[in-house]
């Protein structure tokens, strides 16, 4: 019987979840998305500068009964992370923004990217939100194949001009509330 991709053949599962806290996390998600959306996409350091504020944002005023964030590691490296915090767009308290998902090339096919997305719902669904939002590009197909299987509904599209690129950009809404 063949394995699943995050199970070695000793069973020993290599993709591990944990909540951010270890010093080098918060650096780490900023210089791996900065690096990987470069080689991938040619954005430029404004994308890097972008995830910068969001992760200073979250590390300097997180509510952990609130909001919390995750880092994904396979055989101990960082490979993924995903934050969810209040989403200020919308009444207080009703929802939760899932923000900077990313998953190193080198952990893609592990499942990495569904279980930090499946632990951020989970985790909105705790604290009680009652819709998940996200903001993402169209040319983030991996990411938004994520997205769909979990439920999420593309809302809304807009074009712009953003990290020197010409992009399409795309709200996602996930309702919580049964």
């Amino acid at each position: 019987m063949e394995q699943p991709a995050d199970i070695t053949d000793d069973g020993i599962d290599r993709v591990s979840i944990r909540p951010i806290g270890t010093p080098g996390d918060l650096g780490w998600m900023i210089m791996a998305h900065g690096e990987l959306y470069d080689l991938e996409f040619g954005w430029d350091t404004r994308f890097e500068a972008l995830v910068a504020r969001i992760v200073a944002d979250f590390a300097a005023s997180a509510d952990p009964s609130r909001e919390a964030g995750w880092i994904a590691e396979l055989d101990g490296s960082r490979v993924g992370c995903v934050l969810c915090v209040a989403d200020h767009d919308e009444p207080q308290g009703t929802a939760a923004r899932l923000r900077i998902l990313l998953v190193d090339p080198d952990a893609r096919g592990h499942g990495v990217g569904t279980r930090l997305v499946d632990t951020c719902v989970d985790f909105a669904r705790q604290a009680g939100y009652r819709r998940l939002n996200l903001w993402t590009n169209s040319v983030l197909g991996a990411a938004r194949r994520i997205y769909r299987s979990r439920g999420f509904v593309l809302t809304e599209e807009d074009p712009h001009h953003s990290f020197g690129q010409d992009l399409v950009g795309e709200s996602w809404s996930l309702p919580l509330a049964s």
